[in-house]
């Protein structure tokens, strides 16, 4: 009796165990080819489906939201903070992360800088920023602290700014 009980468990575990077919969906297309599917995406106008996320209720079902090439803010962002090398780039969660940067001839202070889309419009409560300032005595004694609202406000001025630009100059493109 035993021995039919360990052998019906065996059989349950390695039949759970087996690879499992799946079946693929003849209407997606898969593209191996790189350049063909940076093409679909700027054809898609880099698309990602994000449900009510960002749509605050005004297009209900919609669930699109433009992040990359047809985001103003998010190109806005990356331009603005170029001189800064980025540690982290979240594109479809919308964030972005900048390593630790100092000045020249500052290298016992280093900022690092957070921002956060919240939305993809032009809009100053489309994105949030947070920053913070390392300041190292030694090597091996360093503090962390909070950049003033004062600074994130200027850094979150500026990338409005250059949305507004690149959006300005996109509408007198299509004219």
């Amino acid at each position: 009796m035993r021995f039919l009980i360990h052998l019906l468990f065996i059989l349950s575990v390695i039949s759970a165990c087996s690879p499992k077919k799946e079946t693929v969906d003849s209407e997606k297309e898969i593209i191996f080819d790189i350049q063909k599917r940076q093409q679909a995406s700027v054809d898609n106008k880099g698309s990602i489906l994000f449900g009510d996320l960002f749509s605050g209720g005004k297009e209900k079902g919609s669930g699109v939201v433009n992040f990359g090439t047809s985001n103003v803010l998010w190109r806005a962002t990356l331009k603005t903070l170029d001189f800064i090398p980025l540690s982290s780039v979240d594109y479809g969660g919308g964030l972005v992360v900048t390593d630790w940067y100092s000045e020249p001839g500052k290298s016992n202070e280093q900022i690092k800088i957070q921002i956060r889309f919240l939305s993809n419009e032009v809009r100053s409560d489309s994105i949030e920023i947070k920053s913070f300032k390392k300041i190292c005595t030694t090597n091996v004694n360093c503090g962390n602290t909070s950049l003033s609202e004062n600074f994130n406000n200027e850094i979150k001025n500026s990338i409005l700014n250059t949305a507004r630009i690149i959006k300005i100059e996109e509408e007198r493109k299509k004219k």
